[in-house]
């Protein structure tokens, strides 16, 4: 009589056509559909004409009047997480679930239909189609109406006599608005304590009478009837009432609405109380039997005996048994089942080998356990009737037949098998152990022992069950905290059970032993048998298996990491603990713990990577752990494991695990806000004039809205220079500012300023431009954003080139153009000449600056003297070694002291005049010059005779060893040192004269001589 019984078959019903191919359609039960408030409501949805697997899944939604046009999920047969919050509850606690009736049909169940559950329901099927052709949802309407259905009966207790008629009546109303039928029925129970409820008669919803299968012919007959008396009244009549009509009547009222599909269904049920109905029999025959299961019995058999008293109404009286052997009493049973042994009894009775009682007011059990030659003989039984209980008065009594009882001597042929239900197991698992034995009809007493694999010696007891049920346990099985509680037991008269909670290693394989000692009258006989188990690390078939469903997420995004375990054995009262761990990227060579989730459930964060806590979610559902990671950034990336360790099952995860193993590595990459950032690439040429100001633009086309820029400013000197771009300054996102290494002096600085006159426009500014500051000028802008945790660089983009010519002035000033050649030793000074030949205007200044070109190529400013006599050394480690010399106005000839080797290379001068405008005006380039090329060539210091000799050590010995030798050739040495200095200093002296007539003539010789000697091409220099 279930509620879903009709529309369940009706969908059957549909079902029988079978699947249709071609278009896909999906069908929900036809609507509006009525049901009551607090009953239990099915929706059937199939779909047909689909592709792709024969099971399809289900996914049912709810649109609720107040809120027409927004879905609410509440259930999926694929996933658990379809459900909104509202339906969450219900739906884990079945209150809501999917029965998949077949691969294509579902059944929406719904147990305790609420008043919020009315509205418009949505079946939609997933696409599985190669594509979209059909239908994939359909809906039906579900209003809830109030449970108006009452059915009420005044609880009673009739008695009758056999043969009587009984009438019940029954109160049934509704008020429902809807058109509905009413269903009426009587129902009987046997008992206070039965479910099953027998039929008696019921009026359908078609107003047609139904009678019971118990009550068909009563009913064909007249002598049951059901009769409505006005609009809410039933009453039912049993005539001639029997013995089997007795029990508990009810009254059973079912409200019946036909649905728009034209099935009826019943929407509500409601059950009256119970009438108690007890039929009196007539007469008072009193008949008694004994009969016995076995009669032909062994020695330490069980006999068992079974006394059966007849009588009418036998419920209501009152019998008392007596059993008897050979005629002679052996128990006694009162009315209230109070059971007195005879003396010689007693003893057998307390030990267990002897029971009798009453089972039933008319069935009465004697059983004899382990029958002895001594139990052989005439059993009978003998039940006499009284009138109450405690009267010893009987009203009748009557003796059964005679049974006989034969009991055979038997020899002792005692045999014992022993198995297991757990041959194979992990560690942490149970064993557990049977041993039969049969044949044994004396007291018996077990001994379990174990002998591990590959270690022959002596067994190791387990436990023992002594003759009286005492237990022992062996020395290696006390300490429960280990194995747990370790249970022998007597399962039967023939069956031992051991059972050892938990295994601690592999060490507990091996054989398992039961040994069966039976004893009596004095003797004993023993049987052994022994079974193999196997003991396995938990460690042999644990993985774990990370995945996840995205390997590149964006900036911001979240994702998800699954850690999946797995193993051949359950996880049922397993403790399972699970770490997360992450190495960055790029990698550093381990993995640092991210968390740790302990089988307890408690929680430990690493400290290597703590940006984690906060943003990361852990959950568990079964052997699936979970990682949700929220706001992925950079720091997010890199390769994540995660780490299982299992303890052994139903123990304290304390210690070392049982098993540990990691998962396979799952690399994930965050990847950056795409830039935005375009600049200007059109290169144009600029033409100034020397001390004037200029301005280099840099213009931004486009970058992202909230993104700040960083800017630096390059120039690349004309060729024959480096041709390696020289960064003049860089304005970083947060405006400050740095300058290159050739642009650091602050008179550079001064001149060479960035600005940011708008959001999209940069200026280099160049105050009081020289030629020097000839070149290809060009910005490179960075776009920088500022994301969860830091700023990253998004790109970068390089402007066009902005080419800066210099308007040379139309006069030139007469410079020196000759071109040397130069030699020097290592430590000693050299002077590089610069001189101004001609006149001069004179209200101009002059300015100097000299260059030094290396092999590489590179041209390096060494000294500039500015007009107003400031001179600046771009090179501060060199201020020291350098020296202009100003003999006169138009000499600007450099001085190099204690030369290095680093020195060598092509030096050359410029000169700039330069005259102000007017009184207080600024100073104007009026003419510019460059000097010829010296070529400076170092050579290594000349060696001493002294470090020769140190440096000799064969020379050394010599020294030391022949004294003699020495001392006579110094002596010879000083002799022939003294005449040749006396014939030096005559030389010396006329020579010295000789270059006092000469000497202007032959100094002029030597410096047409260099000239002559320089074979330089002269080249296009600029600073």
């Amino acid at each position: 009589m279930e509620l879903m019984r009709c529309p369940a078959a009706a969908f059957l019903l549909f079902l029988l056509p079978g699947l249709s191919t071609g278009q896909r359609v999906v069908t929900v039960q036809e609507g509006p559909l009525y049901r009551t408030e607090g009953s239990h409501v099915t929706l059937w949805c199939k779909v047909s004409g689909y592709q792709g697997p024969s099971e399809q899944n289900f996914q049912w939604s709810i649109y609720v009047p107040s809120a027409p046009e927004r879905e609410v999920q509440i259930i999926s047969t694929v996933d658990p997480s379809f459900p909104y919050a509202i339906y969450t509850q219900r739906v884990h606690s079945r209150g809501i679930y999917v029965e998949r009736v077949q691969g294509d049909a579902v059944l929406l169940h719904i147990t305790d239909l609420q008043d919020k559950d009315a509205g418009e329901y949505e079946c939609h099927t997933p696409n599985t189609d190669e594509r979209y052709f059909g239908s994939y949802s359909a809906k039906t309407n579900l209003s809830v109406i109030a449970d108006t259905l009452s059915a009420s009966m005044a609880p009673q207790v009739l008695t009758h006599a056999e043969g009587e008629t009984v009438e019940l009546t029954c109160e049934v109303s509704k008020s429902t608005t809807q058109h509905t039928h009413l269903s009426v029925g009587w129902y009987r129970v046997q008992g206070a304590g039965e479910s099953h409820a027998e039929e008696i008669l019921t009026l359908s919803k078609d107003f047609v009478l139904r009678p019971g299968p118990s009550y068909t012919q009563r009913f064909l007959v007249g002598d049951v009837r059901l009769n409505k008396i006005g609009n809410t009244t039933y009453k039912l009549s049993i005539g001639g009432v029997g013995p089997s009509d007795q029990g508990q009547l009810y009254c059973e009222a079912a409200e019946w609405i036909e649905d728009p599909d034209e099935t009826w269904k019943d929407i509500s049920r409601k059950q009256t109380e119970r009438t108690s109905l007890k039929v009196i029999s007539q007469g008072r025959d009193l008949s008694v039997n004994i009969a016995a299961a076995e009669g032909s019995l062994s020695e330490g058999d069980t006999l068992q005996l079974s006394c059966t008293v007849g009588a009418q109404k036998s419920s209501s009286r009152h019998f008392q048994v007596l059993w008897l052997l050979n005629g002679m009493e052996m128990a006694k049973v009162d009315p209230h089942g109070v059971l007195i042994w005879e003396d010689k009894y007693e003893e057998r009775a307390k030990m267990g080998q002897l029971r009798a009682f009453k089972h039933s007011n008319t069935v009465y059990v004697l059983t004899i356990y382990e029958v002895g030659l001594k139990d052989n003989g005439t059993y009978r039984c003998s039940v006499s009737e009284v009138k109450t209980p405690g009267d010893f008065h009987s009203i009748q009594t009557n003796l059964s037949s005679g049974i006989q009882v034969n009991v055979k001597p038997i020899e002792r042929r005692m045999r014992l098998s022993v198995s297991t239900s757990t041959p194979q197991v992990v560690v942490g698992d149970a064993l557990i152990f049977l041993c039969k034995v049969q044949g044994a009809t004396g007291r018996v007493s077990v001994r379990w022992w174990h002998l591990p694999p590959q270690h022959p010696g002596p067994r190791m007891p387990v436990a023992t069950m002594g003759q009286d049920g005492t237990l022992s346990l062996g020395s290696a099985y006390q300490d429960v905290r280990t194995r747990g509680s370790l249970r022998l037991e007597k399962a039967s008269s023939s069956a031992f059970t051991l059972v050892i909670p938990n295994t601690l290693d592999e060490s507990d394989s091996g054989r398992y032993g039961c040994e069966v000692t039976e004893w009596s009258q004095g003797r004993s006989w023993t049987e052994a048998g022994e079974t193999s188990v196997t003991v396995s690390s938990m460690g042999l078939s644990l993985q774990a298996t990370l995945r996840s469903r995205i390997a590149t997420v964006r900036y911001g995004q979240s994702f998800e990491l699954v850690c999946q375990v797995s193993a051949s054995y359950t996880f049922e009262e397993v403790p399972v603990s699970v770490g997360w761990l992450f190495q960055p990227s790029p990698p550093t060579g381990h993995y640092h713990k991210v968390v740790w989730v302990f089988a307890n459930g408690s929680t430990v964060w690493g400290t290597a990577q703590p940006h984690f806590q906060g943003k990361a979610q852990l959950t568990k559902a079964a052997t699936s752990f979970r990682l949700h990671i929220h706001n992925a950034a950079a720091a997010d990336e890199g390769t994540y494991q995660c780490e299982v360790e299992v303890w052994r099952r139903n123990a304290l995860p304390l210690g070392q695990p049982a098993a540990t193993t990691r998962s396979n590595a799952v690399g994930i990459k965050v990847v950056l806000p795409e830039s935005k950032l375009q600049i200007a690439a059109k290169g144009r040429s600029m033409e100034i004039a020397g001390g004037a100001d200029t301005t280099v633009e840099c213009r931004i086309v486009s970058a992202l809205n909230n993104s700040q820029l960083a800017i630096t400013w390059y120039v690349l000197p004309p060729p024959p220079a480096d041709t390696t771009p020289l960064q003049i300054l860089r304005s970083d996102y947060s405006s400050i500012q740095e300058y290159g290494a050739e642009f650091s002096s602050p008179a550079q600085k001064s001149r060479f300023l960035s600005q940011r006159v708008s959001n999209n426009v940069f200026w280099l500014r160049i105050l009081s431009a020289n030629p020097g500051d000839q070149g290809q000028y060009y910005c490179v802008v960075e776009e920088w954003l500022w994301l969860v945790d830091g700023w990253y660089k998004l790109g970068e983009r390089a402007s066009g080139r902005t080419t800066l010519e210099f308007k040379l002035p139309e006069r030139e000033l007469q410079l020196e153009k000759t071109n040397y050649s130069v030699s020097a030793r290592e430590g000693e000074e050299v002077t590089l000449r610069c001189l101004l030949q001609g006149a001069r205007l004179p209200t101009t200044h002059l300015s100097a600056t000299w260059f030094r070109g290396k092999e590489s190529g590179r041209v390096s400013p060494l000294l500039t003297l500015h007009r107003d006599g400031a001179i600046e050394y771009p090179e501060e480690s060199l201020a020291r070694r350098l020296h202009l010399r100003r003999l006169t106005a138009g000499n600007f000839s450099l001085t190099l002291l204690s030369v290095e080797q680093d020195d060598a290379g092509v030096y050359r001068c410029q000169v700039q005049e330069w005259q102000q405008q007017g009184e207080g005006k600024d100073w104007a380039l009026q003419a510019l010059a460059h000097s010829g090329y010296t070529q400076l060539t170092t050579t290594p210091p000349e060696s001493t005779v002294l470090s020769r000799i140190c440096s000799s050590p064969p020379l050394l010995n010599f020294m030391l060893y022949l004294p003699l030798v020495l001392i006579l050739l110094l002596i010879l040495a000083v002799f022939c040192w003294y005449f040749k200095f006396q014939k030096n200093k005559k030389g010396n002296i006329t020579g010295d004269q000789l270059m006092e007539l000469q000497g202007d003539g032959e100094v002029k010789k030597s410096e047409l001589g260099y000239n002559g000697r320089c074979n330089l091409q002269e080249q296009s220099w600029t600073s």
